[in-house]
């Protein structure tokens, strides 16, 4: 890596996620190494179904992985005892991407937001615990008036402010951002995005954006990693990825993105032709084969590794950086 490895803040090796069925195991998240540096934003991207969310759950243990190691300023927390992770809650914390199923429907907007200050028992006193309410309130734009009001009378970009009041009541320093702007019209989602960027200079704030929407990935991260059944297909900082996309799946990605520009209007969508493969016990060799147009009889022999091919961009494809 071009950074500091001390400014590393978290840090996943082999981290794999497997869901038992009836069929086997479905490999959710299979061997994913990320780091995430102090102060920056990595974005995960993907199709539904890819693995974003459990690799975002799995990083903070609200899922148990099955395998690989977690670690944060340095520590390994797949070692932490329940009190020790109780601890750890106050520097970690996660924005969920439908605040309305987040938040519980009979709190009232400042018990929603007090409740995890009560838990962690941060104030010695109510008085305290409402002060401090009140200027995260202020913070994310909710209007006092709406101190005694319930979750089903908020709007979307109001429930949200809600979730990110809560995330950030604790002054953590990670925080794991799943889809918080897929639910909310296009206005809003550029109001809420702001105001987590401005969080994050104010804050000095780590995040994990998770997103399908990629333009959304572009316009928060400093680095992206697609995801691909699983797997990290290819990892690079945002203007690298997007002036120079080398996996098949992220050119894919990024010819789905619509422009906004009349001249391109009659422009044909190239769609991603073929089977997606089960994730349920997957035979070696890439998950993208097959659905990939440069397939060939190597790309299904065993699963390819990352590579990085320079200027810090990372691929896992058969038919790149090999002779």
């Amino acid at each position: 890596m071009e950074k500091n490895r001390e400014a590393t803040l978290v840090k996943a090796r082999n981290l794999s996620k497997y869901f038992d069925y009836s069929r086997g195991k479905l490999h959710a998240v299979d061997h994913v190494n990320i780091d995430i540096f102090r102060g920056k934003t990595l974005g995960v991207v993907g199709e539904s179904g890819c693995g974003k969310t459990t690799l975002g759950r799995a990083i903070l243990r609200l899922t148990e992985p099955t395998d690989g190691d977690i670690f944060f300023e340095g520590e390994n927390i797949n070692k932490f005892n329940k009190r020790q992770m109780n601890y750890l809650r106050r520097k970690i914390q996660i924005i969920f991407q439908d605040p309305y199923s987040s938040l519980d429907p009979r709190m009232t907007v400042s018990n929603l937001i007090a409740e995890y200050l009560v838990i962690q028992r941060i104030f010695s006193s109510r008085k305290q615990i409402y002060k401090r309410v009140a200027e995260l309130m202020d913070m994310v734009g909710i209007a006092k008036r709406l101190s005694n009001a319930y979750p089903h009378e908020l709007d979307g970009g109001r429930r949200q402010r809600v979730g990110i009041a809560r995330a950030i009541s604790l002054n953590p320093k990670f925080i794991v951002c799943d889809e918080p702007v897929s639910a909310l019209d296009v206005s809003i989602q550029a109001q809420i995005l702001n105001l987590l960027m401005d969080f994050q200079d104010e804050l000095n704030l780590t995040y994990m954006f998770i997103s399908h929407d990629i333009s959304v990935v572009k316009h928060i991260s400093d680095e992206i990693m697609v995801m691909y059944l699983g797997q990290c297909v290819e990892k690079a900082y945002v203007d690298e990825l997007f002036k120079n996309p080398q996996h098949p799946y992220t050119k894919a990605l990024f010819q789905a993105v619509l422009e906004p520009d009349l001249s391109v209007r009659k422009k044909k969508l190239k769609i991603i032709k073929g089977e997606v493969t089960s994730p349920i016990n997957p035979k070696p060799g890439c998950r993208f084969a097959a659905r990939c147009p440069l397939v060939c009889d190597k790309c299904k022999e065993k699963d390819p590794e990352l590579i990085d091919i320079g200027n810090n961009h990372f691929v896992a494809c058969t038919l790149i950086g090999r002779t």
